[in-house]
């Protein structure tokens, strides 16, 4: 039977080619993760500079260097990510140097993708190929840019797959659902969140995906008074009314670097027991995967060079050369977090990116002296 999806075997085959690799690879879901994932996102999408490169070599340049985890969204560069990506794979699928199986592919719905190059208006793009195709209401769409409407949701999966030039996600997430929370409330959210988790459902049963999620920036680690903070066992008790327990609700997407803990270190969320717990340790009770995204915080962690110190804490084998290493190796070590996601267009500094698999995950009484340096200001 051939398969359109990641496989245990396919990613543990792949896996097994960079048997030289230290703590880089992880089992979630029974399929083999790389600890560094790429990441095609890039910020202010307007600008025509982000269309005078592509990610096409960066990303074969990721996958010969073992990462198996390649992250996108159908709005990032308005789909211009998407096909990108969707060109590399088709080449080396047809090539024969990879396998669909070996790779887990993530992409992302919510936000309305509108099309490269730019519509000259793009309130007659949303009209002609959302409203009067009968995919959402006016009042469905918030700010112009975002729709969590079931019917534009299955659009955009199927606009995504054509992209990507694939016919399964491995993960599909919702894209940052808290864009509508302070307009439709949080009682609402939930129940429209259970729409959304039965469309995915559906989804699985038709083979268009096998897990889904959801992708947030700050929802899951503000405080509960914060208007756009939702709960995580909020989420999984919605997905188990609707697919019952075995449900494909399986994966969060959240921020996370050096600078930015607090999925790790604040525990902020209230679960049924009564107790406050940090999201990264409501995952792991629900058995959820964490991808963590913004591992370098469109490099704005580098403003100013690390204190030594923190060069020491995560470096004692003394190989890593830059602050970039340091920022990559701090996410690959963090327990709890299955993939970290990075961005370049340069295929040399994918290289470099990835050198950090030469040596050993630090350790957890190393790791937490980083939290120690965090508080008092020195990283």
């Amino acid at each position: 039977m051939r398969f359109f999806h990641a496989t245990p075997e396919a990613t543990y085959q792949f896996a097994k080619r960079y048997a030289h690799y230290k703590d880089f690879y992880i089992r979630h879901n029974g399929l083999i993760f790389s600890k560094l994932g790429f990441g095609t996102f890039k910020k202010e999408p307007y600008k025509e500079e982000n269309y005078t490169f592509n990610y096409q070599e960066a990303l074969k340049e990721a996958i010969r260097c073992g990462i198996n985890v390649i992250d996108t969204a159908i709005n990032y560069r308005y789909q211009q990510s998407e096909r990108e990506i969707g060109e590399v794979l088709r080449e080396l699928f047809e090539t024969g140097e990879l396998k669909r199986e070996e790779l887990i592919i993530c992409s992302k719905g919510g936000f309305i993708p509108l099309d490269f190059p730019f519509p000259e208006n793009p309130y007659t793009w949303i009209d002609e190929n959302i409203l009067q195709k009968e995919l959402a209401t006016p009042d469905e769409i918030e700010l112009d840019q975002h729709c969590m409407s079931p019917a534009f949701l299955e659009d955009s999966l199927n606009r995504s797959l054509e992209n990507l030039h694939v016919k399964t996600l491995d993960i599909y997430f919702l894209h940052n659902p808290e864009t509508q929370l302070t307009t439709i409330g949080y009682e609402a959210f939930l129940e429209k969140l259970e729409g959304i988790f039965t469309l995915f459902e559906t989804m699985v049963k038709c083979g268009k995906i096998k897990a889904y999620g959801i992708a947030v920036w700050n929802a899951l680690t503000y405080e509960a008074s914060n208007p756009e903070y939702i709960s995580i066992e909020d989420v999984y008790d919605v997905a188990c009314r609707v697919g019952g327990a075995n449900h494909h609700f399986k994966y969060l997407q959240l921020p996370f670097n050096i600078a930015k803990t607090n999925a790790y270190s604040v525990a902020n969320q209230k679960m049924s027991d009564g107790c406050m717990y940090t999201p990264l340790h409501v995952a792991h009770k629900l058995g959820l995967g964490v991808i963590s995204s913004s591992s370098l915080l469109q490099m704005n962690l580098f403003q100013k060079p690390f204190k030594p110190e923190v060069g020491y804490v995560l470096d004692k084998e003394m190989i890593l050369k830059s602050d970039v290493d340091l920022a990559l190796q701090f996410v690959r070590s963090t327990r709890g977090i299955i993939t970290s996601l990075f961005s370049s267009s340069k295929p040399e500094h994918v290289t470099c990116n990835v050198s950090i698999a030469s040596i050993n995950a630090i350790k957890s009484t190393q790791y937490h002296l980083l939290y120690q340096l965090e508080k008092s200001h020195d990283v």
